[in-house]
């Protein structure tokens, strides 16, 4: 196996024992074990359990935004790209369930490493939010400058992983449930707006 390889077996163990077990109860010596090698080949590939875990968070949030790149602009009407970026969104959650408990419930109970998970998370938001904007002609949410769009990336954030949580505990519910509530929920309302309709302050 290539170094390269190996690396990729020891982060899937990596990511399955940090979200089962959250980042104290998480030991290298289980991430060797569950990847089948020794730890000291662990540690060849990552100096420390927390560059591991920042790994982790910078990979599968690289990866969600990749799903909205390709979507996002894609051909089709905006009603058909929000559509297939949020099936696809929700798809990546269904294959990667741990991935999602370690993105977007805090599994580690350890103020630094929740420091951190806010930096990546911030930085992935910094790379992807102009995307989102321009497709949801943001600028008609926009009515107190930073703030609003703070907000506005907070009813996105808080509508799609919320139901991801809430699914990974129902998880005999269709994929295709979720998406249409994950799309009653955000769609009607950015529809409604970029058609010069607002809620009076």
């Amino acid at each position: 196996m290539t170094a390269e390889a190996r690396r990729a077996v020891i982060e899937r163990a990596a990511t399955s024992v940090f979200a089962e077990r959250g980042y104290r109860g998480a030991s290298m010596d289980e991430i060797a074990k569950r990847s089948g090698v020794t730890v000291p080949v662990v540690y060849d590939h990552f100096e420390s359990k927390a560059e591991l875990h920042r790994r982790l968070l910078e990979r599968h949030f690289a990866e969600l935004r990749e799903l909205w790149r390709a979507h996002m602009t894609a051909e089709g009407t905006t009603e058909q790209r929000l559509h297939g970026s949020i099936d696809a969104w929700f798809g990546y959650v269904q294959s990667h369930p741990y991935a999602s408990r370690m993105l977007f419930r805090d599994t580690t109970g350890e103020t630094e490493l929740k420091a951190m998970h806010d930096e990546v998370a911030g930085q992935s938001r910094a790379l992807l939010f102009p995307l989102l904007a321009q497709e949801a002609r943001v600028e008609r949410f926009v009515v107190d400058g930073e703030q609003d769009l703070e907000m506005l990336w907070e009813v996105w954030r808080s509508v799609l992983q919320g139901l991801a949580l809430w699914w990974g505990e129902h998880p005999e519910v269709p994929r295709e449930r979720v998406v249409a509530m994950a799309l009653n929920a955000l769609w009607f309302g950015f529809e409604r707006v970029q058609t010069g309709e607002r809620w009076p302050r």
